[in-house]
């Protein structure tokens, strides 16, 4: 059983990790893209973005202004039990993360504007939850800024597109945000399933470690990161080599009629944190 002082606890702690530290992949990357620059504009950018990650991790404060919006995605096992309202649990997790840490914000009426204040309201924090067969409780947590999700974008295609013209569709529409998504990004890709499932797979791929692949779909993946990188938005929209970090995709099952394909960004400040609660212990899992 998991009890509710432990598992609040570390939300909490989660939520700080995500917000200040840059998964280590992530910062790899930036790192092996500042050592590909040639444009010296663009070597200024990656410099001061590694430097941001650097300072936001030693003094444990937010990497970006905007901390973005709670999401949780929590696999539970059939047979693991909990003495409390997990809804709940996590609404005052977030609740304490805003106050301590700080989290600026962000939730408000989508009529009325109307701020919360600690980032908690009507269906939020947002919680996708998944039956598993094991006995445990995993939690994936993501921080979405708003820029990078201002340029989502879902294409109900013909059933006939071709992965070229998939490939062109991606790379249009990256084209289109140039620096708003505050490259250099990371390109989640649902394919697959309904509209609602194709955006749900867009952004939970988004959960996974840069070097984690889904070795059927390397193809086209390699095909959509070498054409959205010839475009040369470069970091922060200004010009070089590296416009996106990594493209991950991941597809289900659809109707004979239908082809949706989601896409959903990560700015570089791709935060996210994952940890796990099995047997009355937490343990966090942290990238490589």
């Amino acid at each position: 059983m998991v009890s509710k002082e432990i598992f609040l606890e570390n939300i909490v702690e989660m939520l700080e990790l995500a917000a200040t530290s840059l998964p280590q992949d992530v910062e790899n990357a930036l790192e092996k893209a500042r050592e590909r620059e040639e444009n010296t504009i663009a070597q200024a950018q990656l410099d001061a973005i590694l430097e941001n990650v650097e300072v936001a991790r030693e003094e444990k404060i937010p990497m970006c202004q905007d901390t973005g919006l709670p999401i949780f995605f929590i696999k539970k096992g059939t047979k693991t039990t909990l003495n409390f309202d997990l809804k709940k649990t996590l609404e005052n997790a977030v609740k304490k993360a805003t106050e301590k840490i700080p989290l600026r914000p962000n939730v408000v009426d989508p009529l009325s504007r109307k701020n919360s204040n600690d980032n908690t309201g009507e269906k939020h924090p947002l919680i996708h939850t998944e039956l598993v067969k094991e006995d445990k409780l995993e939690v994936d947590i993501m921080l979405k800024g708003g820029g990078s999700e201002n340029w989502s974008k879902l294409f109900m295609l013909n059933p006939t597109t071709t992965k070229q013209e998939i490939t062109e569709k991606i790379t249009n529409h990256v084209k289109k945000a140039g620096g708003q998504v505050c490259p250099p990004t990371i390109l989640g890709i649902g394919i697959g399933g309904t509209a609602t499932e194709a955006n749900t797979l867009a952004k939970k791929t988004l959960l996974k470690p840069l070097n984690k692949e889904n070795t059927q779909l390397t193809n086209l993946k390699n095909k959509i990161k070498k054409k959205t990188n010839n475009t040369k938005i470069g970091p922060m929209g200004l010009g070089g080599k590296t416009t996106v970090l990594d493209v991950k995709i991941e597809k289900a099952g659809c109707h004979t009629a239908s082809l949706p394909i989601a896409l959903n960004f990560h700015c570089w400040a791709a935060r996210r944190a994952k940890g796990e609660f099995s047997n009355g212990k937490f343990d966090l899992k942290v990238p490589k």
